[in-house]
């Protein structure tokens, strides 16, 4: 009969092989890539000590191809809850050194627990993706786990924030899970997302390329605009994880973390007097504002890589988190088009889902013209951010610091759709379009240069600024640059305890 001392012993041994995955040799393996093992990054990205570990043990019951004589603890996935500046998650981490981190039916019924809780406990879910793909030898079962995970997704979506971190290959039907997150980190070099692989392009289409160039971390930040931010390594991912998550709350019931704030509300910044430029057709950074604004003038910027005419991110305002929408006029002076709407109208809705306000910094001169911005649905994808703004119930403050021409004045948070605070800079154009414009299209090349001279300044005088918008209500506020932060802190104070009841329905039918 065993002892006790035998029973503990037992343990630490069952532990020690489950805590070894794959072995060392393969252990070894994953770092000469490059790569860290799914515990160390778990140790990373959790607070000291906070980890907890379910299924430890668990198993795959697959019998075919000889699998049963090769079965590992904990089958290829680690999961569990933790916590992250001591506030609650739940976790997972493919494991590579344990068949490649394929999902078998045994890990997808673990990832598939944790997810049920962190629906159930109302705490957010992060997986650290690191797989070959569903494993072949399970079948129909390991689809069937892929098909289950995505429908928790889907569930969850709106409830809990998802944030997926791709550290390795994910490819197939795998990338689906991640793509119904919220946001998605890759890493440099090591990290692939494709739904099918260089060979079957080669096969299908006999085009030539590397898995780098078809689904690499920077493909996908810069070009597909699939993932949201791109990490150095395994280390940098999990900080750019825990930074991320301290703006969130933890589900859709909650407001976000409020941190004490040491940032006075009242500081003022006289370089922003200068900032825009007379000339409407001069270029400025708009980051100089938002960072300037900012507590601590510190700004997550979400996609920096990609739709550079617009940028998205959070920040803090007085100790609470905000979701900043920019037209960025540095780059493609700042217009609308397929992929910003799309960019800006995914991130409103995600501020809107989680109750955290939004902060509109607008200077637009229209949308992109062009064939291919109408052939590729420009109509459809402006009514995105339309939509989403108009949709969204969380407090908004825009503020107008430059041009806001035609339809995409309408659509960038306009008093029309439900911004609850319109402040604009004494340099705001809020018009149908610019004067010279206007000048071509009223007169019609029926007068002089010299009087077209004249009729462009008086259009200019009379709708190149902010005035006529503020004689009609549709503008707040005229403010000075300098005091910007103090506006728009006292602006979201003022709307924290907004409410707004909506008619009944089960959801909208938002263009996609």
């Amino acid at each position: 009969m065993s002892t006790l001392k035998d029973k503990f012993q037992e343990l630490d041994e069952r532990n020690r092989e489950a805590s070894l995955g794959g072995g060392k040799e393969k252990i070894e393996k994953q770092h000469n890539g490059g790569k860290l093992t799914a515990r160390e990054r778990l140790e990373l990205l959790l607070d000291e000590g906070s980890f907890m570990e379910t299924d430890k043990m668990m198993k795959h019951r697959c019998t075919d191809f000889g699998m049963e004589k090769n079965k590992i603890s904990g089958d290829g996935v680690v999961s569990g809850y933790g916590k992250i500046d001591g506030r609650l998650v739940f976790v997972f981490a493919q494991d590579f050194t344990v068949f490649g981190g394929t999902l078998s039916r045994a890990n997808a019924d673990k990832i598939v627990k944790v997810m049920e809780m962190a629906i159930k406990m109302g705490a957010p879910l992060i997986g650290l993706n690191d797989s070959g793909g569903a494993r072949i030898q399970e079948g129909v079962q390991s689809l069937a786990g892929y098909a289950d995970i995505f429908h928790l997704n889907v569930k969850a979506s709106g409830v809990i924030p998802q944030i997926s971190s791709i550290l390795g290959p994910c490819a197939g039907g795998a990338v689906y899970s991640p793509a119904l997150t919220d946001f998605i980190i890759m890493t440099k070099q090591s990290s692939y997302m494709f739904v099918t692989g260089p060979e079957v392009i080669k096969t299908v289409t006999h085009e030539n390329v590397t898995k780098e160039e078809l689904g690499g971390a920077m493909t996908h930040n810069s070009k597909s605009g699939v993932a949201h931010l791109i990490g150095d390594d395994d280390e940098h991912s999990m900080m750019m994880v825990r930074e991320l998550i301290g703006f969130l709350p933890s589900n859709n019931m909650e407001d976000p973390p409020v941190r004490h704030a040491t940032d006075d509300i009242n500081r003022e910044d006289e370089n922003l007097q200068s900032l825009v430029p007379a000339d409407p057709n001069k270029p400025y950074d708009i980051m100089t504002i938002i960072e300037s604004v900012v507590d601590d003038h510190n700004f997550y910027e979400i996609m920096p890589h990609y739709a550079k005419n617009m940028i998205t991110g959070f920040a803090r305002m007085d100790g609470k988190s905000v979701g900043i929408v920019a037209n960025q006029p540095a780059f493609l002076a700042g217009v609308l088009d397929i992929n910003s709407s799309v960019k800006a109208a995914r991130f409103v809705r995600f501020c809107d889902a989680f109750n955290i306000p939004l902060i509109t910094l607008l200077d637009v001169p229209g949308f992109l013209p062009g064939t291919n911005q109408e052939f590729g649905g420009i109509i459809k994808h402006g009514a995105k951010l339309l939509y989403a703004f108009s949709e969204a119930t969380v407090p908004k403050v825009t503020l107008i610091t430059r041009k806001a021409y035609g339809g995409a004045y309408c659509v960038m948070a306009s008093k029309h759709i439900g911004a609850d605070v319109n402040l604009a800079y004494p340099t705001a154009e809020i018009a149908v379009m610019g004067p010279e414009g206007a000048v071509n299209i009223i007169f019609r090349n029926k007068i002089s240069d010299e009087d077209k001279a004249t009729a462009i300044e008086d259009y200019r005088e009379k709708f190149a600024n902010p005035y006529k918008a503020a004689e009609l209500g549709y503008i707040d506020e005229v403010i000075y640059p300098r005091e910007t932060r103090k506006k728009l802190i006292l602006a979201l104070e003022m709307s924290q305890n907004k409410s707004v009841s909506r008619p009944p329905r089960k959801h909208g039918n938002i263009p996609l």
